[in-house]
């Protein structure tokens, strides 16, 4: 399997499929649906998703799928895409960015190729396992902030799940004191992509899906960081939480997520 050519394969597809849709958006405007509290969905999210699918297809037929709109639920038996068509639907509603198309390639258990293409500032990150990351073709690393008061940490605020808002509010409450800055841009797989290109120097958030981070988890590492769950595990695809952070603070800023809203 030559992860390289697929992800530059994946990158050519996200690209055309993020310039469709605005051409689409301007074509048709918005249809708005919601699937639940503070859950949204436009007709761009599904045609989007379709249209990556379709590509997907032809780069690599055996592979089956884990996408955020169901237009394909078949899993592979070694290959799976992970697909979120427009990340940050809530900032698309409102022309603010950022938002982005987000496409993994799970190998068994582990993510081989990442893809995150940031629409509003035509900006394709990509990485493949063993290759490094890239912004538009040219390589990126994480930030070399030595400790967590040197840090502009980003975040995503839980939009229908506040099971954990007291832990959570007391991360916040810790890193506004303690950190240079914290910044919620509303688009978990940017925030990823953010911190391999060294942006943030770290990024956490809980009740994440699959599709919000695997693309945006490879970049990370390939650009030299670290990414785990709130326990300091590996279960942060699934495990519906992830701290991401430049590598070289990331112990530091673990200890504040132990004592504050890990479980």
């Amino acid at each position: 399997m030559n992860y390289k050519d697929i992800c530059q394969e994946v990158a050519k597809l996200a690209q055309s499929t993020g310039e469709k849709l605005k051409e689409y958006r301007k074509a048709n405007g918005l249809v708005i649906e919601s699937k639940g509290h503070n859950d949204f969905v436009t007709q761009m999210d599904k045609y989007s998703e379709k249209l990556l699918v379709e590509g997907l297809e032809k780069i690599l037929p055996e592979a089956g799928y884990i996408t955020e709109e169901s237009t394909r639920t078949d899993r592979g038996e070694t290959y799976n895409w992970v697909v979120d068509p427009i990340d940050g639907t809530t900032n698309f509603i409102h022309s603010m960015p950022p938002y982005a198309i987000s496409i993994g390639l799970m190998e068994n258990e582990r993510i081989v190729v990442g893809v995150v293409y940031e629409l509003s500032r035509c900006e394709l990150y990509s990485a493949w396992l063993g290759g490094g990351a890239y912004l538009n073709g040219e390589p990126i690393k994480a930030s070399k902030a030595p400790a967590v008061g040197n840090a502009l940490v980003a975040t995503g605020f839980p939009y229908n799940n506040f099971d954990r808002m007291d832990g959570y509010m007391k991360s916040l409450n810790k890193l506004m004191i303690d950190a240079q800055g914290v910044r919620r841009i509303g688009s978990a797989a940017t925030d990823l992509a953010y911190t391999a290109a060294g942006r943030f120097d770290v990024f956490y958030e809980y009740d994440l899906k699959p599709y919000d981070v695997a693309a945006g988890s490879l970049l990370v590492t390939e650009a030299g960081g670290k990414v785990c769950d709130f326990n300091g595990n590996s279960n942060y695809l699934f495990g519906r939480e992830i701290v991401a952070s430049n590598g070289i603070l990331h112990d530091e800023f673990m200890q504040i997520i132990k004592d504050t809203i890990a479980e």
